[in-house]
């Protein structure tokens, strides 16, 4: 018998090695190495290499219509994508276990008017239809295929012709002709290329559901995420009922769009105006709130920002952020001791984003900054203001984008009052009920908000 011959793969990378590493020298991860079996030489000389039929074109000679994408007539879900699944491309779905990956897909199934094939590697063709049940998901396009085996899964592609593939999860299928266990390295990249090649040649969507790891990345090399046209992460607490799609690579549309949903014992239903939800248990008269305007993609959202200020009665204070980067955080408490005379490095500071958002955005640092100078003087934000505005090094607030659709928000939801930069007044029509207040430096927005 052949000795059967093997090689160590890292998990993250995939940079491959002839022995074990405890450090991967290409990415630096550490105890990200797994032992793959390699083909043998027998198996490389039985398959041939011929030489293939191709084509070369003129890029003038392409067509460059956009072919016509498949709507899931699902609102949120399909501004994520950016107007809908377009033909020959893969979907990467990921998020804890739980967060309603498989809802979501199956909703989003049962809506779309061409032919679904969910192929199901983790739950039987019964517990699909207990599912479908709860989530009152009846079509006549909607096929079900409980199989990991990729023969199989082709097979069927063949004689139904979907429109749509669902693969939940691609670290259950597994190739025949490889030696290696489901969910290794070599059996996600070999038949997620296969399902690639499927998909670009036959134009139809292929949509696959990914397991995450502890740290809440996509499981699998990274050479998986380089392979699919989109990468979507489904995340929120599991204790909420508030779940967020956010983009993360989309070859066809925006990465700055996000969905929001609400999920039910009947599955998940969209959020038309987020803002209306982060806002609804807002507590007008208590000190360290304050309410800013963030832009995810194109749609304006209005944010309550939570502060809690403590004195330190231990030796070095903490610094706590919730949906806020802490670096930041350091940077802006920083600002306000040496501009704004406010003494904060002998105190315990507290934030949060309402609502489980995460916030990246510079344009909501002036409401940080006035909800902990709020906490920590003890008088209250005036609940009748909006503040917007990136805050910086020497206390000066500096101008943001899209302050009109900023300003029509809050507007919208009846607030009477916003703080801009003054340098974004020139971009202010003269058309609008609210007060736009102008200012140029921190001090002057603190003293403004606090009551």
């Amino acid at each position: 018998m052949s000795k059967v011959k093997t090689k160590f793969i890292c998990s993250n990378c995939g940079f491959e090695s002839i022995k074990w590493q405890g450090r991967c020298p290409e990415c630096e991860s550490w105890n990200t190495f797994s032992e793959e079996i390699v083909e043998s030489e027998k198996e490389k000389n039985r398959s041939a290499i011929r030489r293939s039929n191709y084509t070369v074109s003129k890029l003038k000679e392409i067509n460059s219509v956009e072919s016509d994408r498949i709507k899931t007539n699902i609102t949120e879900f399909d501004r994520v994508l950016g107007g809908g699944l377009m033909p020959g491309s893969i979907v990467l779905i990921g998020g804890d276990p739980g967060i309603g990956k498989s809802t979501l897909v199956m909703q989003a199934a049962s809506l779309i008017r061409e032919k679904v094939l969910y192929v199901t590697g983790e739950e039987s063709g019964r517990q699909i239809k207990l599912r479908a049940s709860r989530l009152n998901v009846d079509s006549e396009n909607f096929y079900v295929l409980a199989e990991t085996e990729m023969e199989n899964i082709v097979c069927a592609m063949e004689d139904i012709q979907p429109g749509v593939i669902i693969i939940d999860s691609i670290q259950t299928m597994h190739k025949g002709d490889l030696d290696n266990a489901p969910g290794t390295v070599t059996q996600i990249r070999e038949c997620t290329s296969q399902l690639m090649k499927i998909a670009k040649t036959t134009q139809q969507v292929v949509i696959l559901i990914g397991h995450v790891t502890k740290e809440g990345m996509i499981a699998g090399p990274k050479i998986l995420e380089h392979v699919v046209d989109t990468v979507l992460q489904f995340e929120g607490e599991r204790h909420h009922s508030y779940r967020i799609l956010r983009a993360q690579k989309n070859r066809f549309g925006s990465t700055n769009e996000i969905g929001i949903f609400d999920m039910h014992d009947t599955g998940l239903s969209e959020v038309k105006n987020p803002s209306e939800i982060f806002l609804s248990e807002r507590e007008k008269r208590t000190t360290g709130s304050a309410v800013t305007s963030s832009m995810e993609g194109t749609r304006p959202i209005l944010l309550e920002v939570q502060a809690l200020v403590t004195p330190s009665n231990y030796g070095n204070p903490q610094r706590v952020a919730t949906g806020f980067d802490f670096r930041r955080l350091s940077i802006l408490l920083a600002v306000l001791e040496k501009r704004a005379g406010l003494r904060l490095s002998a105190a315990n500071v507290f934030l949060n984003m309402a609502g489980g958002v995460k916030i990246d955005e510079p344009a909501v640092d002036l409401a940080v900054c006035c909800s902990i100078a709020s906490s920590l003087l003890e008088r209250n934000v005036d609940s009748s203001y909006v503040m917007v505005g990136e805050v910086g090094l020497g206390g000066e607030i500096r101008s943001i984008s899209n302050i009109e659709k900023r300003i029509q928000e809050a507007e919208k939801l009846g607030f009477s009052n916003i703080i801009i930069p003054r340098n974004n007044m020139r971009s202010v029509g003269s058309r609008t009920d609210i007060k736009v207040i102008p200012v140029d430096n921190l001090t002057n927005a603190i003293n403004a908000v606090l009551l």
